[in-house]
């Protein structure tokens, strides 16, 4: 009979390492919070929230899904080709991925724009403070992402590069974060209230 070996390794050094998921555990908990914060006050003030998310751009919010979903598709493919040791590959699709993250911000500013010349600010109301704090804090994770995907393919590409398999893929788990926190905030203001 084969024993069942569990390889603890991966357990104590999951892929990116355990202080890369310490954070995201950290975010997400964040995140987390302060969504069920915003569905309490929903709860509340339903006709308020309602009419608010109904100025809303919900095309953009979906357009800006398709956007970090597929940046995660290629940060998946950079994480794969790098392991494979297609260094050139790696880094097509890191750019690839970076270029999701760049169109992601290029329509959350134009967004952000329309809200500005609209009037709507932080204290609109409770709806739009939850708005702009929420979106706006993903917005900060995405720069980072973006410097933190820079910061890697660079080191990646480099003549006598160090990058390791558990930089590349600390780097695609906070993406990953990313993208599961937009996942989230998407359907909860465009689409709920």
């Amino acid at each position: 009979m084969e024993t069942l070996k569990i390889n603890y390794k991966n357990i104590y050094y999951p892929p990116g390492g355990i202080l890369m998921w310490i954070i995201i555990f950290l975010e997400l908990i964040t995140f987390g919070m302060a969504m069920v914060a915003l569905v309490f006050y929903g709860s509340e003030q339903t006709e308020l929230f309602h009419q608010s998310r109904l100025q809303l751009n919900t095309t953009f919010g979906a357009i800006n899904t398709v956007f970090l979903l597929s940046s995660g598709f290629f940060m998946v493919n950079a994480v794969q080709q790098f392991k494979e040791k297609n260094i050139q590959k790696s880094s097509f699709y890191f750019k690839l991925t970076m270029l999701g993250g760049l169109l992601f911000l290029l329509l959350k500013s134009l967004e952000y724009y329309h809200k500005i010349e609209s009037g709507i600010a932080l204290d609109t109301n409770m709806f739009f403070t939850f708005y702009w704090l929420l979106t706006g804090f993903h917005l900060i994770h995405v720069i980072i992402g973006l410097v933190i995907l820079i910061w890697t393919n660079y080191g990646m590409t480099k003549q006598k590069s160090d990058t390791q398999i558990e930089d590349v893929e600390a780097c695609a788990a906070f993406w990953h974060m990313c993208d599961l926190i937009w996942l989230l905030l998407f359907p909860i203001l465009y689409l709920i209230f």
